[in-house]
């Protein structure tokens, strides 16, 4: 099928993405907070969140079925909280690379999905 190699590299690269985001949100959690068992809580607590609701809303086999503006809201925390972390730790530029990327993954891979097969 033609653009077949492009979706499975673009989802490839989403699930890159999404583990990415969950270690920005530990390295966040782990950076901030009073004392240390604060620090552990926010650097494990985030990315557990974070993986609770894309397993309930945004994963491929989600146990609640949402319209896709509600899955892209779920994306847009979760994957923008990764972007947002990186930030906060120090690093703009990264972070504004890293909200293109998934600005651009997210958008084409809808697009793909959405293609009628021909």
């Amino acid at each position: 099928m033609r653009g077949r190699p492009w979706f499975m590299a673009n989802e490839l690269l989403a699930f890159v993405i999404e583990l990415a985001a969950l270690a920005c949100l530990s390295w966040w959690g782990f950076t901030v907070g009073g004392g240390a068992a604060a620090r552990w809580l926010l650097g494990l607590g985030m990315p557990a969140v974070a993986i609770v609701l894309w397993g309930l809303f945004a994963a491929p086999r989600a146990r609640v079925r949402l319209p896709l503006w509600g899955v892209l809201l779920v994306k847009a925390v979760v994957l923008g909280g990764g972007v947002y972390a990186v930030y906060r730790v120090g690093h703009p530029v990264a972070a504004s690379v890293a909200g293109v990327v998934v600005v651009v993954n997210t958008g084409l891979a809808e697009f793909f999905r959405r293609r009628p097969a021909r």
